[in-house]
């Protein structure tokens, strides 16, 4: 979903993007990365692959494992020898939501499951191997591709049924189109490396982001507000994690638009 998105927005920036995809490298198979890396000979690697379903990496925390942590210190690894800079996305969910504000890149971690526990052990892995990075944290990202939330609201509305929505979870709402505009604006050639929250402008919670969907897409559908208790998953998820773009706003670069424009977007494509 940002890949797709990520590669006309460098090339629009000028840049000469290269997108590799599963079939072409199973990144946590020894030597794919580095072999890729040889081949390409890139001036950043941005490193999109993950395992990102929740639940999936509280059912099989090992393989969230291989594929969140494992790969990525391979692939930090691989650029070091090289030489390349490494951009590694990352999410809100290495945070456990109990701040009860906007959390900024300075803010310390504390993930509750498997899955925010392996990015942000992504993360550690990339700081230690490789000085030249950007870990840049993101969060409930929708787009024209891909399965995402909003795009599941919408195709659900049009089959006529009432929609039940969790509305007791807090977060910033992301389009990966402008996401990746901002990667390939912000982050792409900046000599200031380390962490960065990259997240549409504003927040709110699931049950008023699929209202939103709905309202973008000409729908009338009921959104019936459930609390998180009532869904059944075995993950613990932040109850706010909404992210604060504080090193984006230090270099005067925290321009992205308000997360219902995203919204706008992505549903003008479904």
């Amino acid at each position: 979903m940002l890949g797709t998105d990520l590669v006309p927005a460098l090339a629009a920036a000028g840049h000469d993007p290269v997108g590799v995809d599963l079939e072409e490298g199973d990144l946590t198979q020894e030597g794919v990365g580095a072999d890729l890396i040889r081949k390409h000979a890139p001036g950043l690697v941005i490193h999109c692959a993950a395992m990102t379903d929740v639940d999936g990496c509280e059912r099989d925390p090992e393989r969230a494992w291989q594929h969140n942590v494992l790969a990525t210190w391979r692939l930090a690894a691989a650029c070091r020898e090289q030489g390349a800079p490494l951009a590694y996305i990352s999410t809100d969910f290495v945070f456990d939501g109990a701040k009860g504000a906007p959390y900024h890149e300075w803010d310390a971690p504390n993930p509750l499951g498997a899955y925010g526990y392996t990015k942000w052990a992504g993360e550690e892995a990339i700081r230690r191997i490789l000085p030249q990075h950007y870990v840049i944290r993101t969060a409930w990202l929708f787009g024209r591709t891909g399965r995402n939330f909003v795009r599941t609201m919408v195709t659900k509305a049009r089959e006529g049924n009432p929609l039940r929505v969790v509305a007791d979870q807090v977060g910033s709402p992301t389009y990966t189109g402008h996401l990746a505009a901002a990667i390939a604006r912000h982050i792409v050639g900046n000599p200031l490396h380390g962490t960065y929250h990259v997240t549409n402008a504003g927040m709110t919670n699931w049950a008023d982001l699929a209202r939103e969907a709905l309202r973008a897409a000409g729908l009338a559908c009921e959104v019936v507000d459930i609390s998180s208790a009532d869904w059944p998953s075995p993950t613990r998820r932040p109850a706010f994690s909404a992210l604060e773009h504080r090193a984006l706003a230090l270099q005067g670069r925290d321009d992205l638009p308000p997360w219902q424009e995203g919204v706008a977007e992505a549903v003008a494509g479904i």
